[in-house]
């Protein structure tokens, strides 16, 4: 919680009950600079957030979600929205203009690209003239447009591990951008706290599944991140798979080498050069694990070259709910509100 003597900005969470949200609370209560003033959640109005997620008793007592009301967000510093894909479309031109920033969690606003939409995710923009207002959120590839920012869509968690594991090296033009392959394993939370046929505990439990093949909606984001921040014309193909995991990321990416003599050292300092004074990286010759980030705000990364089959491989790991969507969120909110980019996040996960 904030202490005496020290500034608060008052916050919001839309979309306060889903895992994000609930993640959010939990960073906003450990954050010194952010005072929760709203936390709405349509579909649990009225429900006490600790009856939901106990977790979070000691911080919120009795406090309960709240329906959306735009006018209750009037001059807040920043609203979080932790909405699923489509909704972020109607409330955001809402509350434009009534808050200080907007850090949008969910995948409504992270495309430049109009006609995309309608290609990847089914159906027409509501708003396309917004596209270009917003910035794209990822601190470490996009820092300086973040800064003092109205109007930020937070990356997606497949996209992020993806695109940290890449970028390095296609910076460096280490790898062919044409014809990458993202294999990536994500765990359940990153489908949402509503049930669904797919994450039943029966259906996942003792199974791994690919799902989205050719089709995955954060396929254009990789790609139009990777190209933006490289300024190469980068094109992937992406298969996640749903593991029996509550939480975590970690993506094996793959490239044809654009030079020869490449060796797994030169692949590893390309990455620690990248990344040099990130406080958010780890770069090391270990490979990722998932559990080694579990709450925390870090990404372990690792690459190898491979002489026999002339592969560059990079692999990440992240937390899905922490740096793949709240935690990257509080960051681009530090940010944006020229606080610390470090406060209120752990670069160190919980083990066991």
């Amino acid at each position: 919680m904030a202490s005496a003597g020290t500034r608060h900005h008052r916050v919001g969470i839309v979309g306060a009950s889903g895992y994000t949200g609930t993640e959010l609370l939990r960073l906003i209560d450990g954050h010194p600079n952010l005072e929760l003033v709203v936390a709405t959640g349509d579909s649990k109005a009225g429900t006490r957030i600790a009856d939901l997620y106990p977790s979070l008793a000691a911080a919120y007592g009795d406090r309960t979600y709240e329906a959306f009301d735009p006018d209750a967000l009037d001059g807040l510093d920043l609203v979080f929205c932790g909405l699923p894909h489509g909704v972020s479309q109607s409330v955001i031109p809402k509350i434009r203009g009534r808050v200080g920033h907007i850090v949008d969690l969910g995948s409504d606003f992270r495309l430049h690209d109009k006609d995309l939409y309608p290609q990847w995710y089914g159906a027409e923009h509501e708003h396309p003239s917004l596209l270009d207002e917003f910035v794209y959120g990822l601190p470490e590839l996009f820092r300086d447009k973040i800064a003092g920012a109205e109007l930020i869509a937070a990356t997606g968690c497949n996209a992020a591990t993806a695109v940290f594991a890449l970028a390095p090296i296609l910076d460096a033009g280490l790898v062919d951008p044409q014809g990458l392959i993202v294999d990536l394993v994500t765990g359940v939370s990153g489908a949402g706290r509503p049930p669904k046929e797919n994450t039943t505990f029966c259906t996942v439990d003792e199974d791994v599944t690919a799902y989205g093949l050719l089709t995955h909606r954060h396929t254009p984001e990789i790609e139009q991140a990777l190209s933006e921040r490289t300024g190469a014309d980068a094109t992937v193909l992406f298969t996640p798979h749903l593991a029996p995991l509550n939480r975590g990321i970690i993506a094996t990416c793959y490239g044809r080498p654009a030079k020869d003599g490449l060796t797994t050292e030169d692949a590893l300092d390309t990455m620690r050069t990248f990344y040099d004074g990130e406080p958010f990286i780890v770069v090391s010759e270990r490979s990722p694990s998932t559990k080694a980030t579990l709450g925390s705000n870090a990404v372990h990364l690792t690459a190898r070259v491979d002489p026999r089959t002339g592969m560059v491989m990079t692999i990440a790991a992240l937390d899905n709910l922490m740096k793949g969507a709240s935690g990257m969120a509080v960051q681009n909110a530090n940010l944006a509100l020229g606080l610390p980019e470090t406060t209120g996040l752990s670069t160190i996960g919980v083990y066991p």
